[in-house]
């Protein structure tokens, strides 16, 4: 008997070609932070998107097999971080799981709300959940952004092709 495989990707599609493809594509790097009552939690990313200035709306992606899924997913309001050129370790941290990433030496505070917001970042973005869309293994988070910081000496830290950069 003649077993055929079908492969769940279409025709031309190659995951390896795929991660490749978006690790040449620069971006910026925030760690996105909440707490939604079982204290904060927090994420590196570099899918952030603004999607629109008026009403002023952002969204990111968070994987649904992530330790900080379930708070986000709870949280009403969560914090973009932007990170400087100088945070790489920052960056480091927050994409290590299985740690406590908001131990020493991390700084941070909490806005009036309650959020938590990385010290040192350089700028930050408070914002309400709107609406949470299913896109595969990982979830859409669209919100308002409600208040915003900036320090506009700062150079950004991105990444490309595997590794941080600076302008």
């Amino acid at each position: 008997m003649l077993t055929v495989t079908v492969s769940p990707y279409p025709a031309g599609y190659a995951p390896d070609r795929f991660k490749q493809v978006f690790r040449r594509h620069p971006a910026g790097v925030v760690v996105v932070t909440a707490d939604s009552g079982r204290g904060p939690v927090g994420f590196t990313a570099t899918s952030l998107t603004w999607l629109s200035l008026d009403p002023p709306l952002v969204s990111y992606g968070i994987g649904t097999t992530t330790s900080s899924w379930p708070h986000v997913e709870r949280a009403a309001s969560t914090v973009v971080n932007f990170l400087g050129a100088d945070q790489e370790s920052v960056a480091h941290t927050f994409a290590t799981s299985g740690i406590d990433r908001f131990a020493a030496p991390t700084a941070w505070r909490r806005l009036a709300g309650g959020e938590p917001v990385l010290d040192g970042a350089a700028g930050w973005l408070r914002l309400e959940t709107e609406q949470i869309v299913p896109a595969g293994d990982h979830r859409i988070v669209i919100a308002r952004v409600t208040d915003s910081w900036l320090d506009e000496g700062r150079s950004p830290l991105l990444f490309h092709n595997g590794t941080y950069h600076s302008l």
